[in-house]
């Protein structure tokens, strides 16, 4: 099962990498196209169309993968079944009433955020966009409640490939749709933005094509696992929809959590700007804070939402069996692996902030600023995601709600008074508290619960430290070095330095790992075997 572990987590984060790969660097043309100004209402759009989506879904591919699990691992797979074929109709419902929801209260929501005339967009800038995007809500729901259902078979694969669809085609879509309103037709950029947000609902048509492919390839071995099952009829609905509700509240403030401390931001930063006579610079930072370095930020976060994923099924597996030493074994693994993979990249974002910001977007001290002081918070998010994934594995839902709400108490406390302290970076700072605080408690309950203790992990993740803080040192003389002898100038001369220093980087945290065994002993045997064909013991 462990294997099983490290294989799904392969197969998701390396589909979750590409699709955020892409992501991000689709930014750099739609930057270019719409400029400076008009990209931050891009954010203005998909902030509240997060938080509408994840009410709407989020709850639902990780709740549904925890019931089909639950009850396939006990032989019973037409009750898993008997769930997807009603909750397709439930999540149209509910995509149904998000959208109208999310298109109705767009004007308020738009309100909300306009807090001065000195600011760069008026309410019905801000309120069309949020409208344009609200229609992915039509398609987004099926597209959930299918990944979750083969996710629940241990068919990780339909999900990657089908976020990686959904992410090419709304790419290609907004990129073309932008090229042609600005350089063809010679529109307002704002009027590309439109075209942009509503490129939401055109990827997720593609991704249900992806899903109903990989259903067509699968529907043989399940049907043929439905004819091994007993009757579903002994579980109705009601006690179906009444476990999968139980699950996914938690599912849903989980997913939830990440946009509400943005919405937090987004109602309250300009406001807080104003009170210290920057209410005209605050429409560029916030774009800054909540969109252009924060896609950034959370690349890293991509490897614990892989492991969130794949891990939820599998330690439900081995918690409906009662197997104490598989649940340890799989929390040593993942925290072992996920540390050692996100603290590096977030060490990265820190080192090289000015390099990167300038290659993805332009050269931009504050920008690069932000990205260098928000990059090490990819750590706490990371944290919080699997921390919460375990609690929903092993049922403890109720200490999920009452962390996750304790630190957004904790952010919306904090956030405006930190803002006029420190401006953006109070922002930041409000955010890693309310986290911490979601992080610390979620990892004590683990602790008192499953009477989990592990030195060994502990002795391995100060390793991981020690060895980050001798490859920032490397990188960091590094690009001192090359902006010594010429300071970058345009996009892909910082590429090269971020290139430099990022396998300056690797080189030195590849070869502190395989030289300690740490990378072999994390990774398995068969990287033990190349090692030593290298010349590394372990």
């Amino acid at each position: 099962m462990a294997s099983n572990l490290l294989k799904g987590t392969a197969i998701l984060t390396i589909g979750l990498f590409l699709s955020k790969a892409l992501g991000l660097l689709y930014v750099i043309p739609f930057y270019a196209m719409v400029g400076d100004e008009s990209v931050n209402l891009y954010q203005y759009a998909y902030i509240p169309y997060n938080l509408a989506l994840a009410v709407a879904v989020s709850g639902a591919p990780l709740a549904i993968s925890k019931f089909v699990s639950k009850y396939n691992a006990l032989g019973d797979y037409a009750t898993g079944r008997k769930l997807m074929k009603s909750g397709m109709l439930l999540m149209s419902v509910t995509g149904l009433l998000t959208f109208i929801a999310l298109f109705a209260l767009a004007g308020p929501i738009a309100s909300l955020v306009i807090k001065d005339e000195e600011q760069i967009f008026n309410v019905e800038d801000i309120a069309s966009v949020i409208r344009w995007v609200s229609f992915a809500l039509l398609a987004v729901p099926l597209l959930s409640i299918s990944r979750g259902f083969m996710q629940g078979y241990q068919k990780f694969e339909p999900t990657s490939v089908s976020q990686l669809i959904e992410q090419i085609v709304r790419i290609v879509f907004v990129l073309v749709g932008t090229f042609v309103v600005v350089n063809l037709l010679g529109l307002s950029p704002n009027i590309a933005v439109k075209f942009a947000v509503f490129a939401a609902f055109i990827g997720a048509i593609a991704g249900l094509w992806s899903l109903y492919y990989y259903w067509k390839k699968y529907r043989d071995e399940f049907n043929y696992l439905l004819t091994n099952s007993p009757p579903a009829g002994s579980l109705p609905l009601k006690q179906i929809y009444k476990e999968i509700l139980t699950y996914a509240l938690p599912f849903v403030l989980v997913g939830t959590i990440n946009p509400l401390y943005q919405f937090v931001d987004m109602i309250t930063f300009n406001d807080a700007m104003k009170s210290i006579g920057l209410s005209s610079i605050s429409d560029q930072l916030l774009g800054k804070l909540n969109f252009l370095t924060h896609k950034v930020v959370m690349i890293p976060v991509m490897v614990a939402t892989g492991f969130s994923m794949a891990l939820i099924s599998i330690i439900t597996s081995y918690y409906a069996k009662n197997d104490q030493q598989g649940i340890t074994r799989s929390l040593d693994q993942t925290y072992q692996i996920m540390l050692f993979l996100t603290i590096p990249m977030a060490t990265g974002l820190i080192v090289l902030n000015t390099e990167i910001y300038q290659f993805l977007y332009k050269f931009d001290v504050s920008g690069a600023n932000i990205l260098a002081a928000y990059a090490p918070v990819a750590i706490l998010f990371a944290m919080f995601t699997v921390t919460a994934a375990i609690l929903q594995g092993i049922d403890y839902h109720k200490w999920i709600v009452f962390s996750a709400l304790l630190g957004l108490l904790i952010k919306m406390i904090l956030n405006i008074p930190l803002i006029k302290l420190f401006e953006t970076n109070g922002a930041i700072l409000a955010t890693a508290i309310g986290y911490a605080t979601a992080v610390g408690i979620n990892l004590f309950i683990i602790k008192k619960v499953l009477n989990y203790k592990s030195q060994m992990v502990i002795r391995r993740v100060i390793l991981i430290l020690i060895f980050n803080a001798i490859m920032f040192l490397g990188v960091w003389l590094t690009s001192k070095g090359l902006n010594a002898l010429h300071v970058p100038v345009g996009r892909w001369q910082a590429l090269l330095y971020v290139l430099i220093g990022t396998g300056v980087g690797m080189l030195i945290y590849g070869f502190l790992s395989f030289k300690s065994g740490l990378a072999q002993r994390l990774f398995g045997e068969r990287l033990s075997r190349i090692a030593k064909r290298f010349g590394f013991g372990g």
